[in-house]
């Protein structure tokens, strides 16, 4: 169900909580969910992210924290590993690179920074560990959904309380819609508080 709702509707069920702060989808129209597997490395250094691609089950999502930095720790290659094993998408608080290939590709990648210089595979990191992106924490099993205003991770004990809350908020925004279609205006279905100075 989970890929039915966009990012702002979990946002709203989960009490207009924050997107992952600063990541933006490389290809417009992108959609991903899925389970987290996560990453630790350093900036640049492209070992561990691409072991990890070995230990994603298809349908998983590649979290990785490479210190908000460059040079790019993801490229073509990694893309089309990850790709054939199957993974949802991917999500950088770093840099990644070869980006009109991986747009041709149609590969849901959302990351903080882009530029073309690549790192070296070091070697260093760990994978399946509880990272943080920004202010957010984001463990092995987490699910999180990308779109084009961003990436939210819903943890996952809470995965199916606050999915079936953001297909509430579908619904309601779909009736709203219906209603408006027939010449309500959204101010008039919305129910807001209203304040008149006086």
């Amino acid at each position: 169900m989970l890929e039915q709702v966009s990012t702002a509707n979990v946002s709203d069920a989960w009490h207009r909580q924050p997107s992952l702060p600063g990541i933006r989808p490389l290809l417009p129209g992108a959609h991903m969910c899925g389970p987290a597997v996560t990453c630790r490395t350093y900036a640049g250094d492209w070992a561990k992210p691409v072991e990890a691609i070995d230990v994603c089950a298809p349908g998983d999502v590649l979290v990785v924290d490479a210190c908000d930095a460059t040079p790019a720790m993801w490229g073509e290659l990694a893309t089309h590993s990850a790709m054939v094993k199957g993974l949802a998408g991917l999500v950088v608080w770093g840099a990644i690179r070869d980006t009109p290939e991986i747009a041709r590709l149609g590969f849901p990648a959302f990351s903080s920074k882009v530029c073309a210089n690549a790192g070296e595979p070091k070697g260093f990191g760990e994978i399946n560990v509880p990272i943080r992106i920004g202010n957010v924490t984001v463990a092995p099993g987490d699910w999180l959904i990308g779109d084009d205003d961003g990436v939210c991770v819903i943890p996952k004990d809470k995965a199916v309380e606050y999915t079936n809350r953001a297909m509430d908020v579908l619904e309601k925004e779909n009736r709203l819609r219906g209603e408006i279609r027939e010449g309500s205006t959204l101010s008039q279905v919305a129910y807001l508080i209203k304040w008149e100075k006086k």
